[in-house]
């Protein structure tokens, strides 16, 4: 019995730490290796050993790259449920759920400040809802990010993370690609810079559309870059793709992407290129 005792005390002393210890910890996504997550906050969200950059909210992109100041626009906008989407868990559902649980009304936050003294607008798109994907409250924010970058003669920049088009939305998701494409036409007709960032994913219909005509498209390592998913490229092509087929670091070899950039090197590479731009 004394036997049994002592293991019990000891058993509750190894939950008392767990306890403690409990969420600190998480294991690294590339390397594998057990990562204290202080040290990954205090590096952007970026492991301190290998580099993996993982995903950052919209709101913590805007005060990665914009100096301090910056006005949000067009919060008050949201989607609703135009098709009436029906599925296990319904859209509308979703869409009253998550601006509590992530913070944001829509996958992308717009605003308008300085960085590094450039006067921007700035669109950031959030992963967490729905994926980022683009629905017709996603092109329309984005559009008006283009107008007033226009009205302001502005620099604009948009930070992709997205899925790519919101398939509750059907066709009017579709229509969002022209839609934002046509508005970036008019911008490059008056000479405005448009820097484009993608990040850890860029895929489906806004890698189709926006996110690849910037003036300078730029990436994080090791983003995941590309249109349809890889399966269904091998499916399409019957061959076997390569190793690091729609990484950032395959792309830039083969010419679809201008630079890689490491996070904590954006706003200084986005300014800096500002700067030619407008010289």
């Amino acid at each position: 019995m004394t036997w049994f005792k002592r293991e019990k005390k000891r058993i509750e002393a190894v939950e008392g730490r767990r306890v403690v210890t409990e969420g600190l910890w998480i294991k690294c996504t590339g390397c594998k290796e057990p990562l204290w997550k202080k040290d990954l906050e205090a590096n952007l969200q970026v492991c301190p050993k290998c580099s993996h950059h993982y995903k950052i909210g919209a709101y913590e992109r805007l005060n990665l790259l914009l100096d301090e100041g910056w006005t949000e626009h067009d919060a008050s906008l949201y989607s609703t449920d135009p098709l009436d989407f029906k599925a296990s868990k319904p859209y509308r559902d979703s869409l009253d759920a998550l601006p509590a649980k992530v913070g944001v009304r829509e996958a992308v936050v717009n605003a308008q400040g300085t960085l590094d003294g450039f006067p921007v607008m700035l669109s950031a798109m959030e992963y967490n809802f729905i994926g980022g994907s683009m629905g017709s409250v996603v092109g329309e924010k984005i559009t008006r990010a283009i107008e007033r970058a226009l009205e302001a003669d502005s620099a604009l920049v948009v930070v992709s993370c997205s899925g790519g088009a919101r398939m509750q939305e059907g066709a009017l998701s579709l229509m969002q690609m022209a839609k934002v494409s046509s508005a970036l036409a008019r911008l490059h007709k008056k000479s405005l810079p448009y820097i484009s960032v993608l990040t850890d994913p860029t895929t489906g219909g806004v890698t189709a559309s926006f996110a690849m005509l910037g003036d300078l498209n730029v990436a994080e390592p090791g983003a995941l870059i590309g249109f349809a998913g890889p399966r269904v490229i091998e499916q399409t092509i019957r061959q076997k793709l390569p190793d690091g087929f729609q990484r950032s670091e395959f792309l830039i070899q083969h010419g679809m992407i201008d630079a890689i950039v490491h996070r904590k090197d954006m706003k200084a590479f986005i300014s800096k290129s500002l700067k030619f731009f407008t010289l």
